[in-house]
């Protein structure tokens, strides 16, 4: 006696039980823990919240119309540390870069930084206390130049950020529309100013 072949049907497919299936463990802990909170009022919509930052208007794309010369210049402690180091004159620099005008702006946490610093930044601090600078007043508590000046970036984009602090570079890299100047080979180098000229 020869067996007689079985043939699958076609087709026939094993069912499976999908990922959502109310019969699956989890899905039944996500029942009885959904009947213990209340639901949010006005439905799911009203649990999400986006916030959507408001973008400056002075900025198309990332060309900042705000910036135009006379330039203020915000002024870092490290910036002027190594402007004494490399024996610049500080607003006759600036001008030679930007080919243009410009008005070195020195925060009060910066000034407290200086001071803090000691007598070894004796000589940046007395450029600091120049009268031809422009003073700014901080109205937040502590002293931390870097928070003071990404704040205020953030806050008005007519700002170039004079530093040559690697963080501070990199947190104002992610703000659009702030050029960095900094120290580099004896000269003062900005970036991303768009009407900078080219050297």
């Amino acid at each position: 006696m020869s067996r007689v072949k079985k043939t699958r049907k076609f087709a026939a497919v094993k069912r499976v039980i999908g990922q959502r299936d109310a019969r699956l463990k989890k899905n039944q802990e996500k029942v009885e823990d959904g009947g213990k909170r209340k639901p949010p009022k006005g439905g799911d919509r009203a649990a999400v919240v986006r916030e959507i930052p408001q973008v400056s208007s002075s900025l198309f794309f990332q060309y900042n119309t705000a910036l135009v010369p006379p330039y203020s210049v915000l002024v870092d402690t490290n910036f002027l540390s190594h402007t004494v180091q490399h024996k610049l004159e500080l607003l006759s620099t600036m001008m030679d870069c930007l080919y243009a005008k410009c008005v070195p702006i020195i925060t009060a946490c910066v000034m407290a930084e200086l001071e803090k610093l000691g007598p070894k930044y004796r000589v940046a601090l007395r450029i600091a206390r120049d009268e031809r600078w422009e003073r700014l007043k901080c109205d937040h508590k502590g002293v931390y130049a870097d928070d003071c000046l990404v704040d205020r970036v953030q806050k008005h984009k007519i700002y170039i950020v004079a530093t040559n602090d690697r963080d501070l570079k990199r947190r104002v890299r992610k703000i659009p529309g702030v050029p960095i100047m900094s120290v580099a080979r004896g000269k003062y180098t900005i970036e991303r100013l768009p009407d900078a000229p080219e050297k």
